[in-house]
Parts: structure tokens; sequence; C-alpha cells
């Protein structure tokens, strides 16, 4: 589970996940929701696989955001879910989604890029929470 909120010029995102790899897919979710608006609009129709490599929790989110942010800003790729598989070394993930067509696709915002400012993340009783900002 993911939302949004807002931070002067920029957007937050705030995540809560039973298990990390849940914790970085709704995160993703939530940066595509960002660019996208409804993910109902975005058809799992493609895939792209990415490593982040890594062991930090905050760290790792946020090299994970960045990276679709930049799937998304070099190669229009618009994800809808996805799936991360952690090891010692960082993180697998396989997303689910397709490239950006204007004619179908609505766009909520653009994003100028993930900021490290308020970035965290940590392990509570009920899982994981963490709350990063996208520069919008």
């Amino acid at each position: 589970m993911y939302e949004l909120f807002d931070h002067t010029a920029d957007l937050g995102i705030r995540v809560h996940a039973a298990s990390l790899s849940e914790l970085l897919c709704d995160a993703a979710c939530g940066l595509f929701e960002v660019i996208a608006g409804d993910l109902a609009q975005v058809r799992p129709t493609r895939q792209e696989r990415l490593r982040v490599d890594g062991t930090d929790p905050t760290w790792l989110l946020f090299e994970l955001v960045s990276e679709l942010h930049a799937a998304f800003e070099l190669r229009r790729f618009l994800g809808r879910s996805c799936e991360v598989a952690i090891d010692v070394a960082g993180l697998d993930v396989l997303v689910h989604g397709e490239p950006y067509e204007p004619q179908r696709h609505q766009l909520a915002h653009e994003i100028k890029g993930v900021t490290q400012h308020g970035l965290w993340v940590r392990h509570v009783p009920e899982g994981w929470e963490a709350e990063f900002i996208v520069d919008i």
C-alpha cells in the first residue's frame, strides 16, 4: 500500500508493506502513479528487468525508483506492477508495463528527479515503511 502526499513543489510517496520486497514493488507503483495517474490505463504487455546492487534498504529504494524514473525518461516505459527478488548483493526486479502511447495514456506529472531529501526506509513491527520525494 502506498499513498501520495504534497511537499512544497514536490510530491511525496509514503509506503507500508509486510515485506521489504512488497515495499519496493509498492514504491515502484507509487512512482508510476505519479507519472501516469491511473495505473489501470497501463497494460502489462512488456517487461523490463533491472538489477540494483547494494544492501542498505534506503539506498536500494532510492536506486530502484531512480532507475524506474530513467526507464520512463529514456525508453518511455510505464510500469503497472513488479516483482522484486532480494539476495545478499541487491535486487533483481521485473517490471510489467508497456511503452507510453500519447494517444492512450494521460500523464499526470512530469518528474524532474527523485530526491534524497526526506528519504527513509525502516523495519517496524508490522513490516516495513518508507518515504521518498520526487521533484515535479
